[in-house]
């Protein structure tokens, strides 16, 4: 069996490489043609641990390979996935340009039966777009199946290679058993494959995406309420997730979700159920809730500044999550932007995403970091929004020699209150500050 993924971003190339691993022929297709000249090469574009040993591998073994002629990888192959990005439009719907694109190239060069699989997050009723789009150019057979991606930035290898559950929306069994052949070797620890009408498959992406992203909005306005109330957002977490009904994942109070999925999602599904005349308010106020909160630093900031023209602070974490690049929809960017404005140098350091953090600004007031200690030196303040293990444990007596001022607005709460506070330091949090005493 020979498969062919259109499109090697963050889904595509982690398919293609975990693909091939598991003894796949796999070809991968980007009309990108310096990306599929670096893929060649063994050269990730992106960061993710463990995907270039993957990739390279796979090259090795003769059972990966990258081209840019989708013509051919689409009459070649005998399963065909579409993983190309489907970009938030400006009405908050997921733009399927690209979908269709491909599925016009598969229909245009099919000479045999193919299975088409949409690995792209696409709103309900795509499967059915994309089997019209391929009846327009051919008259040859083919299924078009519905397999969205659960994979977390920074853990996709071992999402992919060893999943909750495998998601397929299919209505032939040839379609089906293809599929569990293809995913079998991925779920021999009796995970399960779980098998549904396309729709219900499409749907399940975006039901997943919108109820982890209420969850955050959840823990992010009760820990507002808890500072207010002078209560520990800790202690309050601990009470009720010890219900055994309450999962107590992602339940991390912060400065709000970010990344290619949550928020672009949030907003197709409302976008969704406006189309279909269902008002998805809960959704909705998800990802207002999830706007407010990428504000709570920077009120923190001027609360205890007053005048911030001409201070200067460090700030450790520009991607949107650990373990990523990833600086979409990033917390960092809306506070840097906003510092900016009050006329504040902003020293900036990330472990992997200075260079992916540079295309989004132009300004003499940011300093490029090359580690957290030069970003702390002369800052009248640090601020965290990324919380990165080498983050977790730094010498406190050196951090305060660092800084100009012993002051920290600590956005993912990696530190202990009371420690910081032992230590001289002035310490913000979220959730955290007034039941400890502090401003």
């Amino acid at each position: 069996m020979k498969i062919a993924i259109f499109g090697t971003g963050y889904v595509g190339l982690v398919a293609a490489c975990c693909f091939a691993d598991s003894g796949l022929k796999v070809v991968g297709v980007d009309i990108d043609e310096e990306k599929i000249k670096h893929l060649k090469d063994g050269i990730c574009p992106i960061y993710e641990p463990g995907l270039t040993e993957l990739l390279k591998s796979g090259l090795l073994a003769g059972r990966l390979e990258f081209t840019t002629d989708g013509a051919t990888a689409a009459n070649d192959s005998d399963v065909i996935f579409i993983a190309v990005g489907t970009p938030e439009g400006e009405d908050g719907s997921a733009d399927l340009r690209h979908v269709l694109k491909v599925a016009e190239v598969i229909g245009q060069n099919m000479t045999s039966e193919k299975i088409v699989v949409l690995k792209s997050t696409v709103p309900v009723g795509t499967a059915s777009k994309v089997a019209d789009c391929l009846k327009a150019f051919t008259k040859v057979g083919f299924d078009v199946v519905s397999n969205p991606e659960f994979l977390k930035e920074g853990a996709s290898l071992d999402d992919f290679l060893k999943p909750d559950r495998v998601v397929i929306g299919c209505q032939s069994q040839k379609a089906r058993e293809t599929m569990e052949k293809i995913y079998q070797p991925f779920v021999r620890n009796g995970n399960p494959i779980l098998f549904m009408s396309n729709k219900a498959a499409e749907l399940t992406k975006y039901a997943a995406n919108a109820f982890l992203a209420t969850k955050i909005s959840f823990i992010n306005e009760l820990a507002l309420l808890a500072d207010a109330v002078g209560a520990d957002i800790n202690e309050v977490k601990k009470g009720f997730t010890t219900d055994s009904r309450i999962n107590p994942a992602f339940f991390f109070p912060g400065v709000g979700y970010g990344g290619s999925c949550f928020p672009k999602d949030v907003q197709a599904l409302v976008k969704t159920g406006q189309e279909h005349g269902v008002a998805m308010t809960l959704v909705t106020a998800t990802d207002k809730v999830n706007d407010r909160q990428k504000t709570v630093l920077l009120q923190k900031i001027k609360k205890h500044y007053g005048k911030l023209d001409g201070i200067t602070l460090g700030l450790w974490g520009l991607s949107f999550k650990p373990r990523t690049d990833d600086v979409r929809e990033a917390p960092a960017f809306p506070l840097i932007e906003a510092l900016l404005k009050e006329n504040v140098k902003v020293k900036a350091y990330d472990p992997v995403a200075i260079k992916n953090s540079q295309k989004y600004f132009n300004s003499n007031l940011i300093e490029w970091c090359a580690s957290s200690a030069d970003c702390a030196k002369g800052s009248d303040g640090l601020v965290i929004v990324t919380e990165w293990n080498e983050f977790r444990n730094p010498d406190l007596k050196q951090l305060a020699s660092d800084l100009k001022q012993k002051i920290i607005f600590d956005g993912r709460n990696i530190f202990d209150p009371p420690t910081m506070r032992q230590a001289g330091f002035t310490y913000y949090c979220i959730g955290r500050d007034a039941a400890r005493g502090l401003t």
